[in-house]
């Protein structure tokens, strides 16, 4: 049985429909997909912050033993100092983000704690 032959103008608002209802699937997909990725950039950001201040921290202690000769006292004093600086930064920049999601309208979810999980060890 054949199809019944369409007119052109028949053919093109079809097309027009099968072509939008595509666009607006692919522009969904593309939103999501620029969202997560904005969220990985984030999390790498915090790591960032957390592995670079107790770098830093690092680094000065060990420059501050080297011109005063007070080993290790300024490598230790450094480490915590960078330790506890990374810390604010990346609590910070949790708390931008928390405050950006609150304004859009998101609502931070908890995830209850299973003791059921314990149990299967």
């Amino acid at each position: 049985m054949s199809l019944p032959p369409e007119s052109r103008n028949e053919a093109i608002t079809r097309l027009n429909q099968s072509a939008s209802e595509l666009e607006a699937r692919t522009a969904r997909k593309a939103a999501m997909d620029l969202g997560a990725a904005k969220v990985t950039g984030e999390a790498y950001k915090i790591i960032a912050e957390l592995i670079g201040g107790v770098l830093v921290g690092l680094a000065l202690g060990f420059g501050f033993d080297r011109l005063l000769g007070t080993n290790p006292w300024g490598l230790i004093g450094g480490v915590l100092l960078g330790f506890a600086l990374s810390i604010y930064m990346a609590r910070r920049t949790a708390n931008r983000l928390m405050a950006q999601a609150k304004a859009s309208g998101i609502e931070p979810q908890s995830i209850p704690f299973d003791d059921e999980e314990d149990e299967d060890r």
